[in-house]
Order: C-alpha cells, then sequence, then structure tokens
C-alpha cells in the first residue's frame, strides 16, 4: 500500500466563518490528562492490548433511556447504552475483533399504503411490500451493520461490508449476535475515523438515534513532540431528532421536518471545557450526525489545522474557520486565548456545541511547525469519470415522493425508459448493477457536480479509498487535501484523483446526508485487478 499518511476532507477546508475543533491520538500521558479534568465529558476508551494487538470488544445495540440535563428524558438507540458509543482504539497492524448483539424488538411491519411507492400502492399494502417494489423506500429500523467510516480496510467478508445485515430476533426480549473482524494494515495512517450503521434503509433514523462511535489509529504523528504534550480532547457531535423523547422513524419524506436538531457533545448538551492561557489542547472532531454540516466557530481564537478525514497535513495550517460536512472528522491545536468564556458554534451561528473557559495561570506551550503529513500529489490520470447529484421534487406517488439519484458516468439504467423521471430504478441504488468498476493502482480524475436546488447537501463519500481533491467549482487548490468526505457545493463541483490501493471487492460511494442515501442516492463501487 502506498503511504496513506493523512489525508484531508473538503469540509476541512477553512472558510471565512468558524473554526472546528479537532484532536489526535492519545498517549497514555494524554489520557491521564484527560481524566483529570471531569467535568467535560469523554466516551469511555477501550484500546487495544499491546501484548496480543488485538482489541476484542462486545457492542450492544439497543433502545437506552437517559437523563440528559437541558434536553430531559431521552429513549434512543444506542451503542453500549450510551451516545456517542466507546471510543475504540488501535494501532496499525492490529485486529479490531467485534461481537455486535443487536438487542433491538422485531422490525414492524406497517399496514400502510402511504408507505409506498407507485407499483405497490393497493389498499393494505405493507412497508415490506413497498420495499420489495422499491427498495430506496426507508424500512427495517432494527436492522443495522457495521461501517468503519475512513478506514482503508478490507470492504469485504467479516471486516467493512456494508452488505451484510445483522436483523434482529423474530422473538421479543431476545437477541441475536454478529462478529465483525478488521485487519488493521501495517501502514495504515494514524488518525481520527468513526463507526456507525450502514444498513440500506435504516442509517439515517439509527444515526438520529445517536449510534455511533469515535475510532482512532495511533501512530507517527503522536510522537511529535508538541501534540504529546497537548491534552487530547474528543469532540464527538451527535444529532438526534427527538419528538416526545423518542426520535421517529424514517416512515415518511417529512418525518423530520419542524423537528429541530439537538446536537449533542460527547452525549452533554453544551459542556463546558476548560483550557489555561497559552495551552495547547488536541481536538478531535467527528460530525457524526445524519442531516446537518457544521460551520463552527470558536470566536477570538485561531486554531490549527493539523489533519482532515484521519489523514495528516504536512504541516499546521491557521484558520479562523471551517466547515465540517456529515461524516467528516477534522483535527485541531486549540491553543487558549484570554481569560474569558467562549462559543463554539455550529449547525447556524445560534447553535452552541460547547463551552470554553480560559482560566488560571498561563501555561504557555509550542506548535509543531512541521508534520509526518501525506504528500499531496498524484501523477496524470489515466481515466476520467463525470458524476451528477441531482434530485427531483414530486415525481412518485406515497410517502417517499423525490428521487435522488447518482447520473453520469455508470449512472443506474432505468427501469422503464418512457418512465422518464418517475422510472424508480434510474439512478438509483440497485443491489444487481455495478456502477463503477475501479482498478488498483490506476489514477483516476473525478468531478462530481452537485445541480440540485431545492437540495443542496450533498456531501460525497467513498469507503475503502481516500481521495485526493484538487479543484472546487474548477477553481484549482493551492495545496491539494486528501479526503474521504467532501461537500460538494450548491450547483457546484469538486474534482479530485483516485488511486484505490490493495482491497478488491465491492464497496459503495453515497450521499452522506443520509436521509438522501437510504432514499437511493448511492452507487455500488467495484475495485479490481
Amino acid at each position: 500500500m502506498t503511504s496513506l499518511a493523512r489525508r484531508g476532507v473538503l469540509k476541512c477546508l477553512p472558510v471565512a466563518a468558524g473554526a472546528v475543533v479537532t484532536g489526535m491520538a492519545a498517549s497514555p500521558q494524554a489520557v491521564a490528562r484527560q481524566e483529570a479534568d471531569p467535568s467535560f465529558p469523554q466516551p469511555e476508551i477501550r484500546r487495544t492490548s499491546p501484548r496480543t494487538g488485538r482489541l476484542e470488544t462486545r457492542l450492544t445495540v439497543g433502545f437506552t433511556e437517559q437523563v440528559i440535563p437541558g434536553v430531559g428524558t431521552v429513549t434512543t438507540r444506542t451503542y453500549e447504552g450510551a451516545v456517542p458509543g466507546p471510543t475504540l482504539r488501535v494501532r496499525p497492524g492490529d485486529s479490531l475483533e467485534i461481537t455486535q448483539v443487536n438487542a433491538l424488538p422485531p422490525n414492524a411491519e406497517t399496514t400502510n399504503a402511504e408507505t409506498t411507492h407507485a407499483g405497490a400502492t393497493h389498499a393494505g399494502a405493507t412497508h415490506a411490500e413497498a420495499t420489495d417494489q422499491d427498495m430506496n423506500v426507508p424500512h427495517h429500523f432494527n436492522t443495522f451493520n457495521l461501517h468503519t467510516h475512513g478506514m482503508h480496510v478490507d470492504p469485504t467478508g467479516e471486516a467493512d461490508n456494508i452488505y451484510r445485515t445483522f436483523e434482529p430476533s423474530d422473538t421479543p426480549g431476545s437477541t441475536t449476535t454478529y462478529r465483525s473482524r478488521f485487519d488493521v494494515p501495517a501502514d495504515h495512517p494514524a488518525g481520527t475515523f468513526w463507526y456507525h450503521p450502514h444498513h440500506h434503509g435504516s442509517t439515517a433514523t439509527q444515526l438520529l438515534n445517536g449510534m455511533g462511535g469515535v475510532l482512532v489509529v495511533e501512530g507517527d504523528i503522536d510522537e511529535v513532540p508538541e501534540i504529546a504534550a497537548a491534552k487530547e480532547v474528543v469532540v464527538c457531535i451527535n444529532e438526534l431528532k427527538l419528538s416526545g423523547g423518542r426520535v421517529p422513524d424514517l416512515t415518511s419524506h417529512g418525518a423530520y421536518d419542524g423537528i429541530i436538531s439537538t446536537f449533542l457533545v460527547n452525549g452533554a448538551k453544551n459542556p463546558v471545557l476548560t483550557i489555561a492561557p497559552g495551552e495547547v489542547q488536541r481536538w478531535r472532531v467527528v460530525n457524526a450526525g445524519a442531516i446537518t454540516a457544521h460551520f463552527l466557530s470558536l470566536r477570538g481564537h485561531e486554531l490549527h489545522q493539523i489533519a482532515c478525514d484521519g489523514i495528516t497535513l504536512m504541516e499546521p495550517v491557521a484558520t479562523t474557520g471551517l466547515t465540517l460536512p456529515m461524516g467528516g472528522r477534522v483535527d485541531l491545536l486549540v491553543r487558549g486565548g484570554k481569560p474569558g468564556t467562549y462559543k463554539l458554534s455550529g449547525g447556524g451561528p445560534s447553535q452552541t456545541l460547547l463551552t470554553l473557559v480560559v482560566t488560571g495561570d498561563a501555561r504557555p506551550m509550542s506548535l509543531p511547525t512541521s508534520l509526518p503529513g501525506r504528500p499531496t500529489s498524484l501523477p496524470e490520470p489515466t481515466r476520467t469519470r463525470t458524476l451528477t447529484f441531482r434530485s427531483y421534487e414530486n415525481v412518485f406517488s406515497g410517502a417517499f415522493p423525490n428521487a435522488y439519484r447518482i447520473l453520469g458516468d455508470g449512472e443506474t439504467p432505468p427501469a422503464d425508459p418512457l418512465a422518464g423521471r418517475r422510472d424508480l430504478a434510474w439512478g438509483r441504488l440497485a443491489a444487481d448493477f455495478v456502477n463503477q468498476r475501479v482498478r488498483l493502482g490506476e489514477v483516476e480524475e473525478w468531478t462530481v457536480v452537485n445541480d440540485s436546488h431545492a437540495h443542496s447537501h450533498h456531501p460525497f463519500h467513498l469507503h475503502t479509498n481516500h481521495f485526493l481533491l484538487t479543484a472546487v467549482d474548477n477553481r484549482r487548490l493551492a495545496t491539494p487535501v486528501w479526503h474521504d468526505t467532501v461537500s460538494i457545493p450548491p450547483n457546484g463541483s469538486v474534482t479530485f484523483r483516485l488511486r484505490a490501493e490493495d482491497f478488491t471487492g465491492r464497496s459503495m460511494l453515497h450521499c452522506h446526508q443520509l436521509q438522501h442515501g437510504d432514499e437511493g442516492m448511492m452507487q455500488i463501487v467495484d475495485y479490481v485487478r
């Protein structure tokens, strides 16, 4: 595998608005410093045994009731009874072995003609029958699987295989058990990744319940002296769509319309973090939401970006603002400014994610001047592809009237060419159609266009491999950035180069506005030799 040392994210590109937070892998000293500041919540940490090089753990998914100050009593689907789930920490060359327990109740079969599209709208049609007609009707909200977002690991078998299904038991009160194993390559980049369910049809609902957790690969970046000296802080931003203390299932297109998002950081609403003047902290920020991009801002502070999407930069980049798409991650060094209270806002200027209090005696700390980053160049491409993300309003009957399509090279063909934009198959995910065959080792250049008007948020996410962003809206970047998730500007485009490596098999690309993904804005990618 060519050195995957680090990559960046489009949404990690600085913008003149706000600042994002992030962090990197934790040394034992950093963990000790985390524990010394109990006022700011941190997810439970589960790490590889240094003796065996294996992390064997269990993730149980079930409904959990929690009392969240400032929110109230909520009952949501969770990993291990918490939002977010535990932080998993591994090193290159380790194996991650997860036993997953589905403790959710059996899937309900909704009898309601309104849940169907054309072709299954007869009276008494069930949600299951609708899915038989159109797999892109959200369904089976208690079925899940596991995706290690951003990880360069095998997309097949028991690894990062999002085509698996972890069904609940047919007997209420019983559980089912599934196993996943991820072998982390010896040259895997150190950085911030995350895990979440990825069963087609239920992903948006489950993430909006808070299902997700941080996955850290420790390595070379952690040994940079200035970074090793900094306190590490995980900032996992979950988005919940709560109504009456629960998250409704996505049984109609407008199920979440009118429900204001509740944003939690490490399971708390607006937690307070302290920092001394001059102290440097290392923040790992993960946007674990399904619907909202964060335009992050921390007034009075210049933030120093060191990585995006798990890929380290060649040197820190000072920024006053940054946008983080759904699924994106960013790593920053934050230096405490003048004593006072500051708000980290995201999702809009009125949304406070956390409060930073600068207090205490000054602790002058240094910033690094260089980093062990991944070079930002690839050879000239031997192939080009163009994809267009496009949505159509009110083209289907039933509860899901909109069509979210990926058109252009490799588009899914229509089932009925005469149906036009009302065709159920055209440009949407089809289980038996491979949209993109990508040959390992070849350099390609892709242009991805967003020409949707009413639905402007279309983050592009590619599984298994990172890509090198070279241009936005046909304007070349002065320094290309590595990504696995990038926002496509409304009525704009992104251009990137891709060299897939190491792993063959079926994987995926899709819109990471996950309601769009569940409704068909996805494609099958087959990596071949």
